[in-house]
C-alpha cells in the first residue's frame, strides 16, 4: 500500500510540473510572438494542456476528496470555452487586420465569405 501511495505522489508531481512547464512555454510564446494570430495559438494550445495536466495532478493528489468534482468542472469548461474564444479572436483579427491576409498561406475564411 505504501508503494502505491508514493507512486501516486510522484505521478501527481510529474503531472503538475509538466503542466507548469507547458503553461510557462505558452506564456513565453505570448510575450515573444510578433502578431495576434501567433499569440493566440501560443495562448490556447499549451495553456490548455498545461492546465489540464495541473488539474490531473491535483485530482491524483486529492483522491477521495469532494473538491475533485470542482476540478473536473474546471477542466470541462476549459475544454469547451478555449476553442470558442480562440475562434472568436481569430475572426476579429481577420476582419480588423486585412494586412495580415498576405502572410497567410491558406485563407479559408475569406473563401467562405466570398461564397456567401
Amino acid at each position: 500500500m505504501m508503494f502505491w501511495d508514493n507512486l501516486l505522489h510522484v505521478v501527481a508531481a510529474v503531472c503538475i510540473l509538466t503542466g507548469a512547464v507547458f503553461s510557462l512555454t505558452g506564456a513565453i510564446g505570448v510575450a515573444r510572438m510578433p502578431d495576434t494570430l501567433r499569440r493566440m495559438h501560443a495562448a490556447t494550445k499549451p495553456q490548455v494542456v498545461g492546465l489540464l495536466l495541473i488539474i490531473l495532478g491535483a485530482i491524483i493528489e486529492l483522491r477521495g476528496n469532494v473538491d475533485i468534482w470542482m476540478l473536473v468542472l474546471v477542466a470541462v469548461f476549459t475544454c469547451f470555452t478555449a476553442p470558442v474564444i480562440a475562434h472568436t479572436v481569430s475572426r476579429v483579427v481577420h476582419r480588423e487586420h486585412p494586412e495580415l491576409h498576405d502572410q497567410m498561406s491558406v485563407d479559408e475564411y475569406t473563401e467562405v465569405q466570398r461564397e456567401d
